[in-house]
């Protein structure tokens, strides 16, 4: 697999504070045959002059700007319809990469087609909240078990063209992208939870979603969401070549 274009899609959207890091910590991975594709969301802070400063220091990088603001479900959709590697892994703007994080993933995808790595959780100012994600919200693999709590958070996923395939067009209904795709993963191919921390996962005010702690939504409407990606997931077995 030395020779595999691996793709790592990235959204932005006023991430200044953190993005440097991110990048920093992504264009050091110990593999290097990469591409870097960024769709910016009309970021209305200095995030899109960070990331043409990065463009010109690495080639690499494929940055896209949105001609409207998608939001983070479409935006990375987007993001992964322009990704051509045959392995492909979700990044956020800002997290910290530990430098081996995509040769860990590949050695993972030789015997799966989506590999989970366990990560740090830290806060703002990198400071770890909790040392195991997996540990910290029971991580579990299989269909049954995503489907009633959700183990996939994008930074911490890779998967091959064949989950890709699958998982795009997003359904236009579905509350969370990565959710959607491990559970395609789970459904689809052959799933491991790799029990390296491979990424500092940074919680803070301005995440899009809350992936540790009190979910935000009743119960009406977590019974209500996982109707949704149901209905989406045997749809998409019977309807999707």
């Amino acid at each position: 697999m030395e020779n595999n274009l691996f793709s790592i899609a990235m959204t932005t959207y006023n991430g200044e504070k953190f993005l440097r890091q991110q990048l920093d910590s992504i264009v050091s991975q110990t593999y290097t045959n990469l591409e870097i594709v960024i769709c910016d969301d009309r970021s209305t802070d200095s995030t899109y002059k960070i990331l043409q400063e990065y463009v010109t220091l690495d080639d690499r990088i494929k940055l896209h700007l949105n001609d409207e603001n998608l939001g983070p479900i479409k935006n990375f959709e987007k993001t992964l319809s322009l990704c051509s590697g045959t392995y492909i892994a979700l990044a956020d703007q800002d997290d910290i990469w530990m430098p081996n994080k995509v040769e860990t993933m590949l050695n993972y995808l030789k015997d799966a087609d989506i590999v989970l790595g366990d990560c740090h959780i830290i806060d703002k100012n990198g400071i770890i909240l909790f040392d195991s994600f997996f540990e910290q919200t029971n991580s579990k693999s299989g269909l049954i078990n995503n489907l009633c709590k959700n183990s996939y958070i994008g930074c911490c996923m890779a998967f091959n063209r064949k989950i890709l395939a699958k998982a795009l067009p997003f359904p236009s209904d579905i509350p969370m992208h990565d959710w959607w795709i491990g559970l395609i993963g789970e459904a689809f191919g052959k799933s491991i939870f790799c029990k390296e921390k491979l990424i500092a996962y940074r919680r803070h005010e301005t995440n899009a979603s809350a992936s540790v702690g009190i979910s935000q939504y009743g119960f009406l409407k977590k019974v209500y969401f996982r109707i949704i990606m149901l209905r989406n997931l045997l749809k998409r077995y019977f309807f999707h070549a």
